[in-house]
């Protein structure tokens, strides 16, 4: 007998990540100004991390802020990658 799953409406988790965001100024300093998938808006964050050295070197989950990516994280000098999206997403609009 196959087993069945039961499902709670369409599954939008995907479509929602490939639906263009618009950043904020102050994270367009780092993504542009154009609207973005959620996707690429993470990916050129992590870019931007990577370019510039910012993930410490000892604690790999810990971001460290330098003036353009302080601004993104509300001032903070540092955050953990988790926390980094969430700061991330308070600065696009659906």
């Amino acid at each position: 007998m196959a087993k069945t799953v039961a499902r709670h409406g369409p599954d939008k988790s995907s479509n929602d990540f490939m639906k263009p965001v618009q950043p904020d100024a102050t994270l367009s300093r780092i993504t542009g100004p154009n609207p973005l998938p959620f996707s690429e808006v993470s990916r050129r964050v992590w870019d931007y991390i990577r370019r510039n050295g910012l993930q410490d070197r000892e604690r790999k989950a810990f971001i460290n802020a330098d003036d353009k990516l302080g601004a993104v994280f509300n001032g903070k000098r540092q955050v953990t990658i988790f926390e980094m999206l969430k700061l991330v997403a308070g600065h696009v609009a659906a």
